[in-house]
């Protein structure tokens, strides 16, 4: 449970540093967001979860 909230609280801080730092282009980046399909932002979601679950698995292994 410690490392999940410590995985939360990194993802915050990164999160946070980009928009601190590069305000504009993030702005940016979310209006071309708007662009993309669903399926494909859901297809990458799910591409990066799994990705980051196989990460997890062989480090807790």
């Amino acid at each position: 449970m410690r490392e999940l909230v410590i995985a939360f609280g990194l993802l915050l801080f990164i999160e946070g540093i980009l928009y601190a730092l590069f305000p504009s282009k993030m702005k940016n980046m979310l209006n071309k967001l708007k662009m993309v399909k669903d399926s494909q932002l859901r297809s990458g979601g799910l591409v990066f979860a799994i990705i980051g679950f196989v990460i997890i698995y062989y480090v807790k292994s």
